[in-house]
């Protein structure tokens, strides 16, 4: 046995004892070892032996210029001479400023204040949090309930898991949930023949519409992932459901909150997801790939009428809630860097072509009988596969293993693959990574 390999076996070792993996069923790693990662460099991750992985879901949907980025480092390395860390409470430094300024900028100033935290779920437990307050200050104290997509996933906190509808992460912890009203999901795959996508938001938004009518003056807001319901399957829809969601909203005094964490930052075509429906909403969450993929980051941003529902003497009235590590200044300075790729390299211009490149690479799939619903959104791309009891339930653990033997970091969801890789691949890259997928999907299928 090499030293690599005595090496690599002690770390999996140490990691299984120590380290409480999560969204994992620790007794599974008996069977499927644990992979520990030596380095990372652009596309690839690489263990102790050499053996390298094409990162092909961006390590959980948040490294956007591949590891070890020179521009990210060399922003970090400077702000690390300059500031760690200070406490935001009645202190504020120039990288949370202007990063604050620059995400106001690209929403022309709809959404011009930014509460920051460190971590999806965080960002919607204040963003919830923010719409009761707001009407309690209005003296509207009776709006107290929240709506969300059938099949929405908002994170595993108990707020967030509250307008969550994800069986497997929320049963477990109903007791301590409060509940929240569940309307369709606007999900295009449930299309009946002869029908649209957009036929299918109209529905959606008319069982919105009923649930806050029937519930008139009770319900403080409704939380969607624009276009992308990410961690139900990846379930795509059209953005007319958006600018119908935002008339009732508008129509019936509900705060509209828009989980951009995973689809936000580029992911879809566009910086926001909501900019391809042409509306904003009340509240905006972002995280994961704003930092790059290298400092937990989050932070929910919104218009100015809510801020000054919180501005007064009376501390009560003030939003008081607060994190430790709120605004850092390494994460900021990163999520600052991250912006400057994304102005220097024009990259949502550039994402079009790779997104069409992406597309073509995996085009030979749909002639698989037993891969449907083949769809894409901007860099996000989804296809579901027809497996059938034990099979389905074992399908996505055997896929990712499968998969590592091809080079290629894949986490399917259930018996829905996806990719969203970095935003570097190149066409020989793209082309790999098309090759790859397609034998491991043979491979799988044959099992």
């Amino acid at each position: 046995m090499s030293q690599e390999t005595k090496l690599s076996d002690a770390w999996m070792q140490r990691s299984l004892r120590s380290v409480w993996h999560p969204c994992t069923q620790m007794q599974h790693h008996e069977a499927i070892p644990l992979i520990p990662v030596s380095h990372g460099k652009g596309l690839w991750l690489y263990d102790h032996q050499g053996r390298r992985y094409l990162d092909a879901i961006s390590s959980w949907w948040v490294n956007l210029f591949g590891h070890a980025n020179p521009r990210i480092n060399a922003a970090l390395k400077d702000q690390l001479d300059r500031l760690e860390h200070a406490m935001l409470a009645g202190f504020t430094h120039e990288p949370v400023v202007e990063l604050s300024e620059k995400l106001s900028a690209l929403t022309q100033g709809e959404l011009g204040h930014c509460f920051y935290a460190s971590d999806g779920a965080s960002a919607v437990e204040i963003a919830l949090k923010m719409s009761f307050h707001a009407w309690r200050n209005a003296g509207q104290t009776h709006k107290q309930e929240f709506v969300c997509l059938k099949g929405s996933y908002h994170g595993e906190t108990l707020g967030a898991l509250g307008v969550t509808d994800v069986a497997i992460f929320k049963d477990a912890y109903g007791p301590l949930l409060q509940h929240s009203h569940v309307v369709m999901s606007p999900d295009a795959r449930q299309a009946a023949p002869g029908q649209t996508a957009q036929d299918v938001a109209r529905l959606a938004a008319q069982s919105l519409e009923d649930l806050i009518c029937a519930r008139e003056g009770k319900v403080a807001a409704f939380i969607v992932e624009p276009l992308v319901q990410c961690a139900s399957g990846m379930a795509m829809y059209d953005p007319l459901y958006l600018q119908l969601a935002r008339e009732i909203c508008d129509r019936h005094q509900v705060h509209l909150i828009a989980d951009e964490i995973a689809v936000g930052c580029g992911r879809t075509g566009s910086f926001f997801a909501c900019e391809q429906a042409g509306i904003w909403p009340d509240f905006l969450c972002l995280s994961k790939g704003i930092s790059g993929g290298y400092l937990p980051l989050s932070l929910v941003m919104t218009r100015s009428r809510i801020f000054e529902a919180f501005y007064d003497t009376d501390v009560r009235r003030g939003f008081l809630h607060s994190h430790s590590y709120t605004g850092n200044p390494l994460a900021c300075r990163a999520a600052l860097a991250t912006l400057q790729i994304f102005d220097e390299d024009e990259v949502l211009l550039r994402n079009r072509v790779r997104a069409s490149v992406l597309a073509a690479a995996l085009a030979p799939l749909k002639e698989d009988d037993r891969v449907t619903q083949v769809r894409q959104r901007g860099m996000v791309w989804a296809c579901d596969v027809k497996v059938d009891g034990h099979a389905a339930s074992t399908f996505a653990r055997r896929f990712f293993n499968v998969a590592l033997q091809h080079e290629l970091l894949v986490r399917p969801i259930g018996t829905t693959v996806y990719l969203m890789p970095p935003y570097i691949l190149d066409d020989a890259d793209t082309a790999f990574l098309g090759r790859q997928l397609q034998s491991v999907m043979q491979e799988v299928l044959a099992q």
